[in-house]
């Protein structure tokens, strides 16, 4: 399975060829992608939206490289990942991005088959998938292969878009998934398709799918952002 298939990229570039280039590489892996020409407009899409993987470049205007990815290790936390892609590839530099919180360092002119790899080898690592054709999650069981869905045994009759949506939240327990990323990578569509239908949808998933604490799980609406899928453990 392609780790990167269905994902979605965010890209800090300031220079139009190489954020084409980026972006290029991003839909060649099948992954979604938006650029952003400085770090003030990442952190601030951050707010209300979510991504996979950020790839940043180190000389922006304004706000730097590793304060980029400094604020961002603040508000995603240690395990999103991020790539340097930069023209600085002196040892010295290369050890203050990594010791900045980058996962890896990628230095330009970018080779598009390396930055494949290596995206690919730290989404791998980011987003382990169990390579079963069944997935369970507590009384959920989910057949990948014949799209179906069971709640404690009986089965449960969902639409195309609905399995796709919950085979999505429950490989992202706990994580705040914005509507656009839903749209791409769930529903496959583009962010312009972005309506009352993902409401829809995921109105029918909670119902149809009786999620909620008697169930072990809780998916939530968080206000101007998106939906997370949460365990009840209490």
């Amino acid at each position: 399975m392609n780790p990167a298939n269905g994902r979605r990229f965010a890209i800090v570039e300031d220079d139009p060829a190489q954020r084409d280039l980026l972006q290029h590489v991003a839909r060649s892996m099948g992954a979604s992608s938006e650029a952003f020409e400085s770090g003030e407009q990442l952190l601030k899409s951050l707010r209300r939206e979510s991504f996979d993987l950020l790839l940043v470049d180190w000389n922006l205007p304004g706000i730097q490289g590793p304060d980029i990815v400094r604020a961002v290790r603040s508000e995603r936390g240690m395990d999103f990942p991020i790539i340097f892609v930069t023209a600085r590839a002196l040892e010295p530099e290369i050890v203050a991005g990594l010791g900045a919180g980058a996962d890896d360092y990628v230095a330009k002119p970018v080779r598009p088959a390396e930055l494949a790899a290596r995206i690919t080898a730290l989404l791998r690592r980011a987003y382990p998938q169990p390579r079963v054709d069944r997935l369970e999650f507590g009384p959920y069981a989910f057949d990948t292969v014949q799209r179906t869905a069971h709640l404690r045994g009986a089965p449960v009759e969902l639409q195309p878009r609905e399995f796709d949506l919950a085979i999505f939240f429950f490989s992202n327990m706990g994580r705040l998934l914005s509507r656009a990323h839903l749209t791409e990578s769930a529903m496959h569509a583009s962010p312009e398709a972005i309506s009352r239908s993902l409401d829809t949808h995921i109105s029918r998933l909670r119902t149809k799918l009786s999620i909620g604490p008697a169930n072990g799980y809780r998916l939530v609406s968080v206000y101007g952002m998106g939906y997370r899928l949460d365990e009840v453990t209490e």
